[in-house]
């Protein structure tokens, strides 16, 4: 009975909570602003008793990323590594996720500055996957089917993109032994090289007899777009999302390529991102 008050409670605060809060349209359902990153009702909702509930542990993974820009793809590659849990922003049960034991692999789009504050004190680490941002639009586009302008101005899920990418890489810089981060491109362009990467970085690195047998080689095959796309379990079913959205796991895979952008965007468009990207990192280090 105290259980079943206490989520009353938690929603009641959180209805209220966003009632307060900025509102706008955005490409497929209302957007909230809060604390300067925009986020569904449902999701904010969710996500406010992690916050102030969720008890980190030093040995736990957080898999970060911005939307479209290899979530499906790259907890599949650590996951063959350590077996895991994952946790999204659908406001998990907090007693199962406790029970989980470490490490724990933890997925979110969240950005760094809504994550509960434990998490950097705690020393989880930290894998950041970004991607360059005329591609993460497209994939976004697709998944969605409209809004470049209110992409550039910021006015995403999860946005802006390029807050959730400055305090990554910030974080990064900062804490590079807790925190990695990657680009899609890159992993694209080496998958040997990143998966070796990322199992070094959580300390588990392949050794000198498993990369002789070729296990390295055969983990990066495994987690293939192609492989992965044409999974029984990722061509049926689907997972509910917040907002009683139903998303099927075939929506989840597109293209996966690199610089597909240009079959989509016109010329100007390109131009006007390349523009806005050059601004916002500025003097950040971070290019594409």
């Amino acid at each position: 009975m105290e259980q079943l008050q206490s989520r009353i409670d938690e929603e009641s605060h959180g209805d209220n909570l966003i009632a307060t809060l900025p509102t706008r349209e955005g490409w497929s359902t209302p957007l909230t602003l809060f604390k300067k990153c925009w986020l569904r009702p449902q999701v904010l909702k969710n996500c406010l008793p992690v916050q102030d509930k969720f008890m980190p542990r030093s040995e736990d993974i957080i898999l970060a990323t911005h939307p479209k820009c290899g979530t499906t793809w790259n907890p599949h590659k650590v996951v063959t590594i350590i077996e895991a849990q994952f946790l999204s922003e659908r406001g998990g049960d907090l007693d199962y996720i406790e029970s989980l034991p470490s490490p724990r692999l933890l997925a979110t789009h969240l950005p760094l500055s809504l994550l509960p504050s434990g998490v950097c004190k705690a020393g989880c680490r930290i894998v950041y996957l970004c991607r360059e941002p005329k591609d993460a639009f497209t994939s976004m586009w697709h998944f969605e089917n409209k809004a470049f302008n209110m992409f550039c101005e910021g006015c995403s899920s999860f946005g802006p993109f390029w807050d959730h990418y400055l305090q990554y890489w910030k974080e990064n810089l900062a804490r590079p032994q807790e925190v990695l981060f990657l680009k899609y491109e890159e992993i694209m362009l080496d998958p040997l090289k990143a998966v070796r990467k990322i199992a070094k970085f959580l300390d588990f690195p392949f050794t000198e007899e498993e990369e002789s047998r070729g296990v390295d080689k055969e983990l990066v095959r495994f987690c293939s777009f192609e492989v992965l796309s044409n999974l029984d379990a990722n061509k049926t079913g689907g997972v509910e999302r917040p907002g009683n959205m139903f998303i099927e796991h075939s929506s989840l895979f597109r293209k996966g390529e690199v610089g597909d952008w240009v079959n989509h965007m016109s010329k100007e468009m390109g131009e006007k991102l390349d523009m806005l990207i050059e601004e916002k990192f500025k003097g950040s280090g971070l290019q594409f």
